[in-house]
């Protein structure tokens, strides 16, 4: 058995409820008043519920900003916002009170269905409602960035679809009626009063504008053309306010110094290059300083992060599923409120240390709340409080479709789902002063472990434990004796405790030997694979199944792409083929197929491109593989122009490790009598020895390849500790 052959993923922090926490003696400093957006700014550290470290030497004008713009149609559906008293209180009022003083407003053109005038949802931003978000950030002494998406609906990197009323223009046409959509927009704003600071020319432009999908990373002319219309037109109408771009993927070596190199090739007229920058994603916070100082630095620009975000709770509130959850949440900061400040904190911090050009963030959507009541998605289909109504659907059926509802981001809001603001919000204020509160612990990490099947499975001895004043401990660790039950692939957890008495849990993949050779393109080797371009491997945070690489592949026209391999010196019999894909923009005319050849036939089966960042697993089950031992794999597209997807862990192993299928019945249903204990009726040894007994026979029934001996033994250890449960004697200290 090797533990050199275990391939560790990486693990993630769990938060942990500690309520009766002891903490640790930290000095605190006397409490100093926080400040509103237009206050004089104090210097010395203030006693607060969280940690948060002081930016040094941050400007008074920084712009500290939060994107609000679904709000109307949350106060339409019922929503409503509080202070932290909990009296009910105006939105703006309540963020120029926390620090905010910017807000952020997005821009639709025509936001809703031509037939039955319903709105698209997010929101429904168009003009008219844009600019009333605008008089009430106004209002309250708040500057206004404009974010002009330049569609019907939401534009990204995934999709720049032209409004509905620009289809079939030419390019001339188009970059006429950008201009005058966005000049007579501004007008508006104008007109209203509104203090529109910055006007974004574009959102998330990284491949695309306006309906325009380049055919490469390199800024064209075209493209260049509609951004130069829009800074025109605001040049045009507002000519105090500043021009900003706005693109995505920091983390993608070379992309964002290929944009600026392209934009000043072309004399593109802008003043702020903004980025979007989501730890989930989007790399370090050190590398994001680095792109924006060089940009800064070569072409004389302003830099802001436009969008920035972190999860206080990995629950849902409203029952739609949310975009960051247990399955791809990174170990960057733990998903809390002090982990919301602490990343709000350093995103700051990274902006600024790029000088005088570091001008701003933004956190997106801070208020997105579940709405309330029972029906929640007639509430969102009549007022646009999801991300998406039906009524999207005809717009942009590939993102949309049937996929339509709530709110994907109320765990990364800085307000409580009762509405009232986590102090997290307070970091717009925390980071002239410094905040300190008493130690504690937040997160106790929580271990990943993917083996190999037959390879030794090594537990870590210690994990890491995080305070919320941004230290990290070791804690010495004890697992449970479950480990040794594990037979087989199969997902298993394994739980422990540390010494100081926290709960902790390791997930352990067990995977059947893969007979591809590099199947999940970890290796910088890809002599196994032949691939047609563009597929080609790329490390990126988010856009793999597993680990740090997969195969990526995009294109601005139409295009075919494929990965294959051959596999040979198999023993004849039946193999299993899986292959992991995720993408977006790829309609479902197109063709994505997984196959496998052999000497005894041919197998396919349809490969997914939905969303970004949902993976789907396509399986063939029966391959046969000849005497001769060769099979034949591939994955092969054949897709719409501007469709980018992943293609990661491919996989072909012997059918044998699916194991015999023995029936678990009985231990699934000693499992769920344990699972309904009242434990407050029992002792603690008892209980602990009843844990112990369902670890084990958790494993045993997550096993492939369990036998009915071990089956056998692990329903009668639940049965004997649930026989041996002792009641709490209820008179005892009395």
């Amino acid at each position: 058995m090797r533990t050199s052959s275990t391939r560790r993923r990486r693990t993630r922090r769990m938060t942990v409820a500690l309520a009766t926490a002891a903490t640790l003696a930290v000095p605190v400093a006397l409490a100093s008043p926080v400040v509103a957006a237009d206050e004089p700014l104090v210097s010395s550290a203030v006693e607060a519920g969280i940690f948060v470290e002081k930016v040094d030497g941050l400007s008074e004008d920084f712009l500290r900003g939060v994107d609000v713009s679904t709000v109307l149609s949350l106060e339409e559906s019922g929503v409503v916002f509080r202070d932290e008293t909990g009296a009910e209180a105006d939105l703006f009022t309540v963020l120029a009170e926390h620090g905010v003083n910017s807000v952020r407003v997005r821009v639709w053109n025509d936001p809703y269905h031509p037939v039955t005038g319903q709105g698209y949802g997010g929101g429904t931003v168009d003009v008219p409602r844009a600019v009333e978000i605008g008089e009430r950030a106004t209002a309250v002494g708040m500057s206004v960035l404009v974010d002009f998406h330049y569609s019907d609906f939401w534009a990204d990197p995934g999709r720049q679809l032209s409004p509905k009323a620009w289809a079939g223009l030419s390019h001339a046409e188009t970059a006429t009626a950008l201009h005058d959509f966005t000049a007579n927009a501004l007008q508006q704003f104008e007109d209203a009063g509104v203090d529109v600071a910055m006007v974004q020319v574009g959102n998330e432009t990284n491949n695309a504008i306006a309906g325009y999908t380049r055919a490469g990373r390199d800024i064209d002319a075209p493209f260049a053309e509609l951004v130069d219309a829009g800074a025109a037109a605001v040049r045009d109408i507002l000519p105090d306010a500043l021009v900003a771009v706005h693109f995505t993927n920091p983390e993608s070596p070379g992309r964002y110094a290929t944009y600026a190199a392209g934009l000043d090739a072309y004399e593109v007229d802008y003043d702020v290059f903004a980025s979007s920058y989501y730890p989930y994603w989007h790399g370090s916070t050190d590398n994001l300083t680095s792109v924006l100082s060089e940009i800064a630095t070569t072409y004389d620009k302003q830099v802001i992060v436009a969008e920035t975000s972190w999860a206080f709770t990995l629950d849902d509130g409203d029952g739609w599923s949310n975009v960051i959850g247990s399955g791809n949440i990174t170990p960057d900061y733990p998903a809390s409120v002090q982990g919301q400040a602490t990343q709000l904190r350093d995103v700051i911090a990274a902006v600024a240390a790029v000088g005088d050009a570091g001008i701003g963030v933004y956190y997106w959507e801070p208020a997105w709340l579940p709405v309330p009541g029972d029906d929640k998605s007639a509430l969102w289909e009549q007022f646009g409080s999801g991300w998406a109504t039906s009524a999207a659907s005809d717009y942009d059926p590939t993102h949309v479709g049937e996929w339509y509802g709530g709110s994907a981001w109320d765990n990364q809001a800085l307000f409580d789902w009762d509405g009232i603001p986590h102090e997290s919000l307070r970091t717009f204020q925390y980071v002239y002063t410094g905040a300190e509160t008493p130690r504690e612990v937040v997160a106790v990490e929580e271990v990943s472990l993917s083996v190999t099947a037959g390879d030794d499975i090594a537990l870590p001895a210690e994990v890491t434990v995080s305070y919320n004043d941004g230290t990290d401990e070791r804690h010495a660790v004890t697992w449970s004796s479950a480990v040794d039950w594990i037979r087989g692939p199969g997902g298993y957890t394994i739980p422990g405790a540390t010494g100081s008495g926290l709960a902790v849990s390791a997930a352990v993949e067990v995977q059947a030997p893969n007979l591809i050779v590099n199947g999940g393109f970890e290796s910088a080797d890809m002599s196994a694979w032949a691939l047609t371009p563009p597929a080609a491997r790329e490390q990126g945070p988010g856009n793999a199944a597993d680990g740090d690489y997969a195969v990526t592949f995009w294109n601005g026209t139409v295009y075919t792409t494929s990965a294959t391999q051959t596999v040979t010196g198999l023993d004849a019999g039946r193999y299993v083929l899986e292959a992991q894909t995720m993408g977006t923009n790829s309609p479902a005319t197109d063709e994505r197929t997984l196959s496998a050849t052999t000497s005894e036939g041919a197998w396919s089966a349809a490969l997914q491109m939905t969303t970004w960042p949902a993976f789907h697993t396509a399986q063939l089950a029966d391959v046969l593989v000849g005497e001769d031992g060769v099979a034949e794999v591939r994955a092969d597209f054949s897709l719409t122009g501007g469709a980018w997807g992943v293609l990661d862990e491919v996989r072909l192993y012997d059918a044998a490790w699916l194991g015999a299928g023995h029936d678990k019945s009985g231990l699934t249903a000693s499992l769920a009598a344990a699972a309904a204990v009242d434990r407050a009726l029992y002792t603690d040894a008892s209980l602990a020895a009843l844990d112990e007994a369902v670890a084990i026979g958790g494993v045993v029934e997550a096993g492939s390849l369990a036998d009915v001996k071990d089956i056998r033994k692990a329903t009668k250890a639940v049965d004997k500790a649930l026989k041996h449960l002792r009641p709490v004697d209820k008179h005892a200290g009395r």
